[in-house]
């Protein structure tokens, strides 16, 4: 795939001939991906109650707020969640998200699930954010914040894709405000619930991650996203937890294995009759286990296990693929992803 192929799938560049007006409102990786947002979701859920107006029970709505780097995805993800009947805000201030909330509670169940969308471009209420958070923790509310993060490059190529300037560069270069936008978002990616990448991710993908962590009524406990990936090119950014498998013969380098993958049955039994690759296999399924648990008692729902390897072809795919089913067998929903494989 040319370099040009690849920068015409990334998320921000779909359908770029629509409203030329609309585009210098929204986000450069899907700024076609808005419409109006007048419909309510009709999704029971089991939350808190609280009294109405008339004296009756109210459901108190459940709640997502998205956020992240701007060029990053915030409209896709939000679009999607209002594809799976949810009532979307775009760009509401954070001092009125919880009279948001208490709006929704007030609509006798015709709003059971709320997603608003905070961005930097209402910087002058994003000061307001934590004591937002604190008042919707006070009530009970239950509530989860998504990150959309993306690389430096991959902002820069969306943004100069679409001739629009960063949000926070003033009179400085699009990498400026990239900066100071990270800088005034750390905080709150810190307390993100789910952390998404989507520096390599077309539209398509990432409606793809948003649906796998949102679609359904019945939600588990927990989900986990099993990654594999190449040392070489660098560190998920979003992992919570980074496996090495380098400490295993490279398949890379016995000729009737090398032009395989990690998928193919050979590759996988020779890297796991290798010593120590079983006993290993065993002892981190054990480990995540104890980690699982700890993260349901901490309220945490989502967890990205990072393998690698040398190149992320063989041995982190076909540890990848192992340790998914293990986990998937403890009752986790699990999703595989290989981010390296076939960029070789």
């Amino acid at each position: 795939m040319t370099a040009q192929e690849q920068h015409s799938d990334q998320p921000d560049e779909n359908d770029r001939n629509d409203q030329q007006d609309q585009q210098a409102q929204q986000d450069p990786q899907d700024q076609n991906d808005q419409h109006d947002r007048d419909g309510a979701g009709h999704v029971s859920t089991g939350t808190k109650e609280t009294p109405g107006d008339n004296g009756a029970e109210a459901a108190i709505p459940e709640l997502v707020i998205i956020s992240g780097m701007s060029g990053a995805g915030r409209s896709t993800a939000a679009k999607c969640l209002e594809d799976l009947g949810w009532f979307v805000v775009d760009n509401l201030p954070p001092a009125l998200i919880p009279t948001m909330v208490e709006l929704g509670a007030r609509s006798q169940g015709n709003v059971a699930r709320i997603a608003v969308v905070v961005d930097v471009r209402g910087r002058q209420f994003f000061d307001n954010l934590r004591e937002s958070l604190a008042d919707l923790d006070s009530k009970q509310v239950t509530r989860r914040i998504v990150f959309l993060e993306s690389s430096d490059d991959a902002l820069v190529r969306r943004f100069e894709s679409v001739r629009r300037p960063h949000p926070l560069q003033g009179d400085g270069r699009i990498t400026d405000g990239i900066a100071a936008e990270r800088d005034l978002l750390r905080e709150l990616r810190g307390d993100a619930d789910l952390v998404i990448d989507t520096s390599s991710l077309n539209v398509h993908e990432l409606r793809a991650k948003m649906d796998a962590q949102f679609a359904g009524d019945d939600e588990p406990e927990l989900r986990a996203t099993v990654m594999s990936f190449g040392f070489k090119y660098g560190l998920p950014v979003d992992a919570d937890l980074v496996v090495d498998m380098r400490f295993l013969p490279n398949p890379h380098w016995v000729p009737e294995l090398r032009p395989f993958t990690g998928l193919n049955e050979e590759v996988s039994n020779y890297v796991y009759n290798q010593p120590g690759a079983k006993e290993f296999l065993d002892r981190y399924t054990e480990l995540l286990q104890l980690i699982a648990a700890g993260y349901r008692r901490e309220g945490k729902r989502y967890v990205t296990i990072a393998v690698g390897c040398t190149g992320g072809k063989h041995r982190s795919v076909a540890t990848a693929e192992r340790l998914a089913a293990r986990i998937a067998a403890e009752g986790v929903e699990t999703v595989v992803v290989h981010r390296d494989m076939g960029r070789e």
